[in-house]
């Protein structure tokens, strides 16, 4: 990555807001960061929309600046020149966006400071969020949808670790996160998760093989749910992490 240029500006957007992402891309094949790295900063930048400001309107707005930055691009012409979106599009060059624009959308629910109804509807804003930056990794690096679409489990599985990471965050900007965060709900959701996540993440990894770097970024969901089965007291303590040598040796060997 040269340095001034969009996708040395896009690893910057992931190395300041999503440390876990950026090393993960970090650890992949050169030519995976130029798909991963405009991904993640684009996941950074939308993520990101619903909390700069207090006026919902002006949330609103910058999602839609995102949404439509994705219709030009799903439309094969002009696209707005931007260190994201430039890079963005050569990454998802034959490649629908649709599960991003459907990532977009499911950041509304950030807008409103009230609890998710229930639980499956943290897990659709979860699966929509991150499963479909995962989806749409593995197919820009060459995925079949079928195989794609498989990683959505473990997706969603990551997306819970990290949101319960933020659990103590949220909460001091005044959202409710959790639709029920009694510590026995949440080690109940956290098994259910893992049971639904599948085993032997290297092994898939190898098995999808160029595409495989996208699914490096999962690697702390299974022993981070682990820890919440065990001790759940950790989400709103916020003690849920795991140490330096456990996250960097995990995220390098995937």
């Amino acid at each position: 990555m040269e340095p001034g240029s969009d996708l040395y500006a896009c690893a910057q957007i992931v190395e300041r807001g999503d440390p876990e992402r950026f090393a993960a891309a970090m650890a992949s094949p050169v030519s995976a960061r130029a798909v991963l790295f405009p991904l993640y900063a684009f996941n950074v930048e939308v993520s990101r929309a619903p909390w700069v400001t207090q006026e919902p309107m002006i949330a609103r707005m910058r999602l839609q600046w995102w949404h439509d930055a994705l219709e030009e691009i799903a439309a094969g012409g002009f696209v707005r020149r931007h260190e994201v979106v430039t890079p963005l599009a050569q990454a998802l060059a034959g490649v629908d966006p649709a599960p991003l624009m459907a990532a977009i959308d499911a950041r509304e629910a950030d807008l409103d400071r009230a609890p998710f109804a229930d639980e499956a509807a943290l897990l659709d804003y979860l699966e929509k969020t991150s499963g479909g930056i995962a989806v749409v990794a593995l197919i820009a690096l060459g995925a079949p949808r079928e195989r794609a679409s498989a990683a959505l489990p473990i997706a969603r599985g990551a997306a819970l670790a990290r949101y319960l990471q933020a659990v103590p965050e949220l909460e001091a900007r005044g959202k409710l996160p959790l639709p029920d965060g009694r510590p026995e709900a949440l080690a109940q959701l956290a098994r259910r998760q893992l049971d639904d996540m599948p085993r032997g993440l290297r092994a898939q990894r190898r098995s999808l093989g160029a595409a495989g770097p996208a699914l490096r970024e999962f690697a702390l969901a299974r022993p981070l749910l682990e820890v919440v089965a065990r001790d759940p007291a950790v989400v709103a303590e916020g003690r849920l992490q795991l140490s330096e040598f456990q996250r960097r040796w995990r995220l390098l060997l995937g």
